[in-house]
């Protein structure tokens, strides 16, 4: 045990974040199993609250050999708390083992006279851990649901009718719906991370309005920004990217749509011919399910008439994503659902004309033609042909990536969302931040 992990001396207050499934670590194995932009969110979150005058503990489940207590930095650190075994356990039954879980977390508190201002769960697991937790040592629980499990059945319902008793079987949807609606309940505040999800939550779960706030998550500056086309070529040159590049990157889940955006991809071929799709997709190591869908993208990809135009990338590590997101010419976020989307902004950030799916919450926040565009990603010639646009027009192209990078400057810094966070719970009057973008008030300049 590292001694120096556990230093509690300082004056500072803090405070403790609750993910529990996944691989959380200080550099997290993005693409592995569970392990993917809430484990990022997480971590940023973490180190911009340390900024503001926070030590921050990180509270996860400890499994696979891994440390039980790790420095993210000088004020963030990861605790990891053991039960089920050593084994991965999906996140959907991880709520099975949380009273394991909740015992050996306030055992480690009690011994160690951990004291925090709130606990900031994430996702439903670490809710139903979070609430028993805040309950016990009498501090206020925030909850961030990240995704919603009423919403992604409904979802699920209506794209694979017939389906329910897999999906149950799966996702593990009645437990969850039962779950969210005892936390949303029963914390002190929701933090909805788009206006879509905010509505749902209030609506379909029948939350008190005025315990949920809209925070939406936000991105790291000082690594994704936009560079010069000679830094750009360079990256391309480096990365080996030829042609005219659409990239997509994410963890490998039926669920982010590439199969979707397989299909509409030859639809953007026979308009631009130099067109290449670039998937870096997975992670360095996949699991059977993982292996399974990897495979059956690679067979629609033999199937759709331009194989030799769609590359299969390996894993892309952390430190090089912001060198992908410059080098591709576009990025899009295919999902037949998702929450919010961290990849499309932080490629926004990087100054890469973006396509959103409308099954989610970031589109919102976007004026089309502006900021991005956005397309259905199971209508086939809607997102193909919108892919197009980005190629056929400069205009436009220069356009999104200047004011999309913009959008993500103004809205989605992680020091922001620290400062909206801190103000929510202490009650405090805060700038209330709005993804409802309604406005074309871009000026228009002759040579645009």
């Amino acid at each position: 045990m590292n001694r120096s992990v556990l230093a509690l001396s300082s004056p500072l207050p803090r405070i403790a974040m609750i993910s529990t499934h996944g691989y959380v670590a200080a550099e997290p194995p993005l693409g592995a199993a569970d392990t993917g932009g809430q484990v990022v969110y997480v971590i940023e979150l973490s180190k911009k609250l340390a900024q503001l005058g926070y030590e921050v503990d990180i509270w996860t489940r400890r499994f696979d050999n891994q440390p039980e207590l790790e420095s993210v930095n000088e004020r963030v650190r990861i605790i990891g708390i053991p039960c089920g075994g050593d084994d991965f356990i999906p996140k959907e039954y991880l709520v099975d083992h949380l009273p394991e879980w909740n015992a050996n977390a306030l055992r480690f508190i009690g011994e160690h006279d951990l004291r925090y201002n709130f606990i900031n769960s994430h996702y439903w697991d670490a809710g139903v851990a979070g609430q028993y937790l805040a309950s016990e040592l009498k501090v206020p629980h925030v909850h961030t649901p990240h995704s919603l499990g009423l919403w992604k059945q409904r979802q699920m319902q209506r794209d694979y009718p017939g389906d329910e008793a897999r999906f149950e079987a799966q996702y593990n949807f009645a437990r969850r719906i039962a779950a969210e609606r005892e936390i949303y309940r029963d914390c002190q505040l929701v933090i909805a991370t788009t206006p879509p999800q905010l509505d749902f939550i209030v609506q379909d779960y029948g939350a008190p309005a005025e315990k949920v706030r809209m925070i939406p998550p936000g991105y790291d500056d000082n690594r994704f920004y936009a560079v010069s086309d000679a830094s750009r070529e360079t990256i391309r040159q480096r990365l080996g990217f030829e042609g005219r590049v659409v990239l997509a990157v994410g963890r490998l889940a039926r669920n982010k749509g590439y199969d979707l955006l397989i299909e509409a991809f030859s639809l953007v071929v026979k308009r631009e011919p130099l067109a290449v799709l670039h998937l870096a997709v997975g992670g360095k190591d996949m699991n059977t399910a993982e292996l399974k869908l990897l495979a059956e993208l690679h067979e629609l990809a033999e199937a759709s008439g331009c194989a030799n135009q769609i590359h299969f990338g390996s894993f892309i590590a952390d430190a090089d994503l912001p060198d992908y997101y410059r080098a591709a010419d576009m990025f899009v976020l295919c999902s037949r659902y998702e929450p919010f989307g961290m990849t499309a902004i932080e490629a926004m950030a990087s100054g890469t004309p973006t396509v959103v799916t409308v099954h989610g919450g970031l589109y919102r926040a976007l004026s089309f033609g502006r900021h991005a565009l956005f397309a259905d990603p199971f209508d086939r010639e809607d997102l193909g042909i919108t892919i197009a646009k980005i190629f056929r027009h400069p205009r436009l192209r220069a356009r999104l990536s200047r004011m999309g990078a913009h959008k993500a400057r103004s809205l989605f810094t992680w020091t922001g969302i620290a400062q909206q966070l801190v103000a929510s719970v202490e009650h405090r009057p805060v700038e209330l931040v709005t993804l409802e973008d309604k406005e074309w008030d871009e000026p228009w300049h002759d040579g645009d």
